[in-house]
């Protein structure tokens, strides 16, 4: 429990943060003026500033808050997976497919990652088909929501179920106004107070290297010596290599295939900041995924996993490190920080998923609707609102683990689907509608199989890896799509030879 005096002091930067935020949304709602200013601002932001807007959205609490409880869990194994090897493979993956989906999305005025998919292959089934599949992104905002509210409840002394209500009511109240206008402007400022915490975090452990990394790898050792191997066959995600490597890195592959990433570059008013915007968003993005290694810190400092006799759960652990370690002055940065890195991801997924409920799901069932787009936007808020708040105060008091297997089960499903269709849109030329499409059914169907199906040796524990799901998935898929390409392409050869 946090002293009187740091909550005290808590609570005085929380409600500043709160003023500055909504500085930023008055002004960016006063320039919003229809749904197209919603999703992609008005306003000639720098690539820097989009840059950082991306590294921000791209992070979130799960980065900074709930996945270091694996690492504190399970040792150097997580680190490698999380840290590393999904980091670098999403990184790389980002640089290669980002200008040739911004290059399609500008040509075709696309809002959302919905509408990118149904102008690219010239099918408004398919762009409906994709709005429904983005509510599967409502488990990331869950995630994000249990994050926070586990760490303000042990910074502020309040019941998580205070907390819930608090974040769910400010943010989404906030985001019905703000839009893209305000959110580069607030993910900045949240980038940067991260970029000063994760630094924080990564320097927080040093005195345990005060007899080099042998020295460190030897203080995990006398805790339990699985927790300093490259594998630990006891935890639920880190059995083996190839749960380690080679399916984060088809995972890392596909993972920016999220509407709250990837359509970041819509931003950018022409194409010669693109490179500035990804050189920017990649080196501080790699900064923020290697946070994860404070849950070694953790470890550490917490051998036993235990607070005063009662036994940290997964999703609790960073955020009871950070008050016990940090004095007040530091711990207050550190907690702002961590905020921040559930926001920023918070504000893009609010924004992005209902844009897509409004224009690709909405409007093509029911018509134009008789109240401004704006208005309707904000009722889906509303929605989006009430469900997440629902799920979150589910995993706060039944998690499998941890809020991050929800979450991962869905997201983890979303992108799969949407991997074939940005893929093939990106880099392929005449691509019938149904290959695609047969791969996104495809997708989904493969995943949620394997997962409740407990397909395979690896989903027959109690709590299963949503990455092996994804994993076959994407392969899956993949091969499915390049088979009906193929023969689609042969077939329309032989008719154009006739």
């Amino acid at each position: 429990m946090a002293s009187a005096s740091f909550t005290e002091y808590v609570w005085i930067a929380v409600i500043a943060y709160m003023a500055l935020i909504l500085f930023f949304v008055i002004r960016g709602a006063i320039q919003t003026k229809n749904i197209s200013d919603y999703a992609l601002g008005n306003i000639a932001f720098s690539p820097i500033a989009v840059g950082l807007a991306l590294a921000a959205s791209m992070t979130s609490a799960a980065t900074f808050i709930i996945n270091p409880g694996f690492i504190a869990y399970y040792g150097i194994s997580g680190f490698l997976s999380f840290g590393l090897v999904l980091s670098i493979s999403a990184l790389i993956s980002l640089i290669v497919i980002t200008k040739g989906f911004r290059k399609v999305g500008t040509s075709v005025k696309a809002l959302t990652m919905a509408q990118w998919i149904g102008s690219r292959y010239d099918n408004k089934s398919y762009s409906l088909f994709f709005g429904f599949v983005s509510l599967l992104l409502i488990t990331f905002i869950v995630l994000i929501c249990v994050g926070l509210s586990k760490l303000l409840s042990k910074a502020l002394n309040v019941e998580e179920i205070y907390i819930l209500i608090s974040v769910v009511v400010f943010v989404f109240g906030y985001m019905m106004f703000g839009g893209a206008n305000s959110m580069v402007y607030t993910n900045m400022i949240q980038a940067s107070l991260m970029i000063v915490v994760a630094i924080i975090l990564l320097t927080s452990g040093y005195e345990h290297f005060s007899d080099g990394i042998s020295g460190f790898f030897a203080k995990l050792k006398a805790i339990d010596p699985v927790l300093a191997e490259g594998t630990n066959p006891q935890s639920p995600l880190f059995r083996d290599y190839f749960e380690i490597i080679f399916c984060q890195v088809v995972v890392g592959i596909a993972i920016v295939c999220q509407p709250h990433i990837i359509t970041k570059s819509l931003l950018l008013k022409n194409d010669n900041q693109v490179n500035t915007y990804l050189i920017a968003g990649v080196i501080v993005e790699f900064l923020f995924f290697l946070v994860v290694f404070a849950g070694l810190y953790a470890r550490l400092e917490f051998p036993n996993l235990t607070v005063d006799g009662s036994l940290l759960s997964l999703d609790g652990v960073l955020s009871a490190y950070v008050v016990k370690k940090f004095t007040t002055g530091i711990g207050i940065i550190v907690v702002m920080g961590l905020i921040s890195a559930g926001l920023s991801t918070l504000e893009g997924l609010i924004q992005s998923l209902s844009t897509t409920i409004t224009q690709d799901v909405i409007r093509p069932i029911f018509g134009e609707p008789k109240i401004q787009p704006v208005i309707l936007n904000r009722l889906t808020i509303i929605f989006l609102a009430a469900v997440s708040f629902a799920f979150s105060w589910q995993q706060l008091i039944s998690p499998d683990l941890s809020v991050g297997i929800f979450a991962q089960n869905g997201v983890y499903a979303y992108f799969s689907a949407a991997f074939v269709p940005v893929l093939f849109g990106t880099f392929l030329r005449q691509v019938p509608v149904h290959v695609p499409f047969v791969s996104s059914v495809s997708a989904i169907i493969i995943h949620f199989s394997v997962y409740y199906g407990r397909l395979t040796p690896y989903m027959q524990e109690e709590v299963r890896n949503p990455a092996i799901a994804s994993t076959l998935a994407i392969l899956g898929s993949l091969a499915i799509g390049l088979i009906l390409h193929t023969y689609a392409k042969s077939k329309k050869e032989k008719v154009s030879i006739a």
